[in-house]
């Protein structure tokens, strides 16, 4: 699978877990943006760094990580905006 194909197929996923999640994430909605974009961020990220050998396993852990500093920061950043 190339980079191209895992980027689309990764962000296909995203746009679809936003779809349809968006019911249950009331008062969360930074915390969604945030991981879909960290995510993406570091799925580029992760394959540009991992070397020609290894960049779907480089994607996966990129995206896996900044999926989750995404989502820890797009929700703080969500409830400091929220607060004012």
């Amino acid at each position: 699978m190339s980079v191209k194909q895992l980027f689309l197929v990764s962000l296909a996923a995203c746009v679809a877990s936003l779809i349809t999640g968006c019911g249950t994430l009331e008062g969360h909605e930074g915390a969604a943006v945030g991981a879909a974009a960290g995510a993406t961020g570091g799925a580029l990220i992760g394959a540009a760094a991992a070397g020609s050998g290894n960049r779907a396993t480089g994607a996966v852990i990129g995206g896996a990580v900044g999926g989750v500093a995404g989502g820890v920061a797009g929700d703080q950043l969500y409830d400091k905006k929220k607060d004012k």
